[in-house]
């Protein structure tokens, strides 16, 4: 009967941090993971280069995590994205930082953060079991005792810490295994929904893809209630699709869509985008008649092209009621303070998302109610811990995510160690 004292599930970066956490307070840890290799998902975050971790104040930090970061304070006491830095760059791993506190490898190389984290693993001896996948954990008198692979052999071990991901990007391994394992354990799952995904439109002009392909640069877009009410905004770029709305700013929407469409049972979310959130509308109206009146003989829809991407124009045009052909001269006072309004609030009804399989991070998992924040220990089974995307936490992309992963990973191996070493 082979024995160990901790069995880490999920080569991710959460199984991969809690390995070394266990393996650096003194327990001898086997990794077990069903793909061929370890840190398919690290290997191309960041698009390929790996923001390690976001370099914001902390408190900063929790608030991009909307999706109960609060819960990560203790963790954070163990391990915070300070003490990420200083870990990747004690593995000789030099970082750097870029926009809004995104912290890569110089080498802007994924495989550098892999490679370096397999090192560290390998050098504390942790066994590494890859094509191993689990059938079910073992429980005994509510204590975990083990895992139970699909080739019917079995590992012993007082402490399980499941590191198994969420549903999203299925192809790095997350296929949600590991809430089955957890509900036999007595744990309850919250709702899995799709977050850091592009937003869907039927509207026409999505659906007629007159403006697939337009980027836009720092645009603010908002989410509206059904009673007209703010639900979020957020600044940065926007891309149209031939499915409705993607880049960041769409993205961090997401889940604002996804429970305001829960919530209120309707078809469609009211989201508008302000194309020239720097300007006022007064100050848009001005300027914009200002850059008309500068070359009175041409027709309005090749001077606005100063001031407004090209393709949008026809449409903003088409909806304000103006005839593209319009000089300076005629424009109508009414219509053009309309046309202003719609740059500043332009319409789009949104149906929904891409699926969770297609999404960057999985909302929802393992009820926090039911975790010790300050350990990652299940409250329901001794001996069983969480770690990373299983658990309900998540945040926007920008390193927030990887950041919960690593806190959460190192405090459940540090604490499973404890558990195993003081039970010895």
């Amino acid at each position: 009967m082979e024995r160990t004292d901790v069995i880490v599930v999920g080569g991710g970066p959460s199984g991969l941090m809690a390995s070394i956490s266990a393996a650096r307070s003194g327990a001898k840890v086997i990794l077990v993971d069903k793909g061929d290799r370890l840190g398919r998902k690290l290997a191309i975050s960041g698009g390929g280069r790996c923001n390690v971790t976001n370099n914001k104040p902390l408190d900063e930090l929790i608030q991009h995590i909307p999706g109960n970061g609060r819960f990560l304070h203790s963790a954070f006491n163990h391990f915070n994205n300070q003490d990420i830095i200083e870990f990747f760059e004690n593995l000789g791993i030099a970082l750097k930082e870029e926009d809004n506190g995104r912290m890569f490898p110089v080498s802007d190389k994924a495989k550098t953060v892999v490679e370096s984290l397999l090192g560290e693993v390998r050098r504390l001896g942790v066994a590494i079991r890859v094509n191993q996948p689990v059938a079910h954990l073992l429980y005994e008198d509510g204590s975990v005792q083990g895992v139970r692979f699909k080739d019917g052999s079995a590992l012993y071990a007082p402490a399980v810490i499941l590191a198994t991901g969420g549903k999203s990007v299925p192809h790095t391994g997350s296929t949600g295994d590991g809430y089955a394992w957890a509900e036999a354990a007595g744990h309850s799952i919250t709702d899995l929904y799709p977050t850091e995904v592009p937003l869907t439109s039927n509207t026409y002009f999505i659906r007629e893809k007159l403006l697939q392909g337009l980027s836009l640069r720092d645009i603010r877009i908002t989410v509206w209630n059904s009673k007209g009410k703010k639900i979020i905004e957020h600044q940065g770029d926007l891309l149209f699709t031939h499915f409705g709305l993607s880049g960041p700013a769409a993205l961090r929407c997401s889940q604002f869509v996804v429970k305001e469409l829960k919530r209120s049972g309707l078809q469609t979310v009211q989201v508008t985008i302000d194309i020239k959130p720097d300007l006022s509308l007064d100050e848009l109206v001005r300027d914009s008649l200002r850059i008309c009146a500068q070359e009175p003989k041409k027709a309005i829809k090749n001077v606005l092209k100063h001031l407004l991407p090209e393709r949008v124009i026809p449409l903003l045009l088409e909806q304000s009621g103006i005839d593209e052909g319009t000089t300076y001269d005629h424009i109508p006072k009414q219509p053009w303070q309309e046309m202003c309004q719609l740059i500043k609030a332009f319409p789009v009804k949104v149906n929904g998302t891409l699926s969770l399989e297609e999404a960057f991070v999985t909302g929802g998992g393992v009820n926090l109610k039911e975790i010790d924040p300050k350990t990652m220990h299940s409250k329901k089974a001794r001996g069983l811990y969480f770690c990373g995307e299983i658990l309900d936490v998540h945040g926007y992309t920008g390193g927030y995510n990887i950041t919960a992963a690593f806190a959460t990973g190192y405090t459940a191996g540090m604490h499973a160690a404890q558990q195993t070493l003081h039970q010895a």
